[in-house]
């Protein structure tokens, strides 16, 4: 038996939007995320975002002429949602409200006892908020 991989946690997430400036805006001034770097390619006339989380953990968005649509409904194979920990989602929730973000009703894990709930970024990606305590 071949010995596994051994991963050292996320280094990052790319999201590619379908307008730029309204997910920079979304994921920088709504979920708070900062700004690390910011490059405009030419030659793909694309940007890319390189977006900090307070643990080192990344979040690259990048812009492409004309991408196709994401399949968020009905659930499709593939990468199902991004989810963020938190250590208060109701305050999260209020902030997330007070930006005009609608959120699916908290619920509880059934699993691990943990709080959670779903929201849409602006081209529908699902983002989950995770309560760690």
């Amino acid at each position: 038996m071949t010995k596994p991989l051994s991963l050292n946690g996320m280094h990052h997430v790319a999201i590619i939007a379908s307008d730029y400036h309204r997910s920079k805006s979304f994921y920088t001034e709504v979920l708070g995320l900062k700004v690390s770097a910011e490059h405009f390619r030419e030659e793909r006339q694309s940007w890319k975002l390189d977006l900090q989380l307070p643990d080192g953990t990344q979040v690259e968005l990048f812009s492409f002429p004309n991408p196709p649509s994401r399949v968020s409904r009905p659930e499709a194979c593939g990468l199902r949602h991004l989810a963020f920990k938190v250590a208060d989602i109701d305050a999260c929730v209020a902030a997330l409200v007070s930006h005009q973000v609608n959120c699916e009703p908290v619920r509880v894990d059934p699993y691990t006892g943990a709080r959670f709930t779903f929201f849409a970024d602006p081209d529908h990606l699902p983002i989950e908020l995770y309560e760690i305590i």
